[in-house]
């Protein structure tokens, strides 16, 4: 990923000195993807580093910041400084600034131009500046309101743009059932042909049934299309009533493309899955959390959705709690994974669960993909019982507990 550094020195510094600091870092800079910006053409940088070679640059390097959010008005302040010069001090005035005025920032230090450790962390904060940028700039759809029994994860458009940076998209769901009623049968024959290709089993699902869930995704994607979304969540209970279909296969199938899709209006756990997906670029799964078991500290997850791409195997079914419709049943492979889930009444609150993913018998009293996840120690169920900040999980593979919650401390714990 390529971004930009910006040197920035004291007016006391000769340009021969500012080559002399600068030089020895600049491999380690491009080794790093980052290419030296023009300090008079910020509208030309791309998720700026700033580099204090010297002290007596935070007025200077605040001017630059804010010349830079002219055009991103939420970017955060990523410093880097070296061990001479009086460059920390400089940077650690900068951002307590810069923090005063409540943005996010984070200063790397560089040991020197031979500090693997220091390189490895400015090529992690860049990412995740990179995606707080993201998040900015990110158009979510709420197709429908969210479902009513969501009582603890619908916050308002205001609450998400201001903390976490999206601007939720409020779209009406007959709009959506328009757009399904008017297609013809050739407009769907290769969603129709994806939606089968590579199936163990059909199930329940008759032709119609896999027609309609094909006729969904189109609808949805020329929607999304149509409103520039980036990420959706859909009311999709209201199609098992209106039309007897289910939004499960076009809320997955948008997912693998890369526009994130929830289910029931959780614009919560669809933020959940955006960010994780932004910043790990992993693909999440969100799930209910159905069953626990104390004494093994474990859970059982289950959805009627899956990402195809997530599972060693899947099948189509109808849907769980109505019978309708098109439902996902997939295997996920066992291994480890992270759990996720974001709440409170101002959205800055997280739980995180680092754990395995063990074999699971399929039970047909639950949703169709099921996933047990025995949790790993300090991590426990008992704190998910006591203090729920809501029902649906998201789930990513890997371990990525520290990641997260040091991206959170950065850019959600200052206001």
């Amino acid at each position: 990923m390529t971004f930009t550094y910006v040197p920035i020195a004291s007016i006391l510094t000769s340009t021969l000195d500012q080559e002399r600091l600068l030089g020895p870092y600049r491999p380690g800079l491009a080794a790093c993807g980052a290419v030296c910006g023009d300090p008079q053409q910020p509208a030309r940088w791309s998720t700026p580093v700033f580099f204090l070679l010297t002290g007596g640059t935070e007025a200077a390097t605040l001017a630059a910041w804010q010349a830079y959010r002219e055009r991103h008005p939420r970017a955060g302040l990523l410093l880097l400084a070296h061990p001479t010069h009086n460059a920390l001090p400089a940077a650690l005035e900068t951002l307590a600034r810069a923090q005063q005025e409540g943005a996010p920032g984070r200063i790397v230090y560089l040991n020197g131009p031979q500090d693997a450790a220091g390189w490895q962390a400015l090529r992690t904060a860049q990412a995740d500046f990179a995606a707080w940028e993201k998040l900015n700039a990110t158009r979510l759809g709420l197709v429908g309101k969210p479902s009513e029994w969501l009582v603890a994860s619908s916050p308002s458009p205001e609450a998400i743009r201001a903390v976490w940076g999206p601007q939720v998209v409020p779209l009406e769901l007959e709009t959506l059932l328009a757009q399904f009623d008017t297609l013809a049968a050739p407009d769907l024959a290769e969603a129709l042909a994806d939606l089968t290709r590579g199936v163990q089993v059909i199930a329940e699902p008759d032709a119609r049934a896999l027609e309609d869930a094909a006729r969904v995704y189109v609808a949805l994607a020329a929607l999304a299309r149509a409103q520039g979304l980036d990420a959706l969540t859909l009311r999709c209970f209201d199609l098992v009533l209106r039309r007897k279909t289910t939004g499960c296969y076009a809320l997955a199938r948008l997912t693998e493309t890369g526009l994130i899709s929830g289910c029931e209006g959780d614009l919560v756990s669809t933020l959940a899955m955006l960010w994780t997906a932004l910043l790990l670029e992993q693909t999440p799964w969100m799930a209910n959390p159905a069953r626990v078991n104390a004494a093994r500290n474990a859970l059982v997850l289950a959805h009627c959705t899956v990402v195809r791409t997530l599972t060693r195997q899947h099948s189509l079914r109808s849907h769980f709690e109505s019978g309708q419709g098109v439902g996902l049943q997939g295997t996920l492979p066992t291994g480890p994974v992270t759990l996720v889930r974001l709440g409170g009444t101002d959205l800055r609150s997280l739980w995180l669960a680092e754990g395995t993913l063990i074999p699971t018998a399929q039970d047909e009293a639950l949703c169709r993909t099921q996933a047990e996840i025995e949790l790993n120690p300090p991590y426990t169920v008992t704190e998910l019982l006591a203090h729920p900040l809501g029902n649906h999980l998201v789930l990513i593979r890997g371990q990525h507990a520290e990641r997260l919650r040091a991206w959170h401390r950065t850019f959600i714990g200052t206001a």
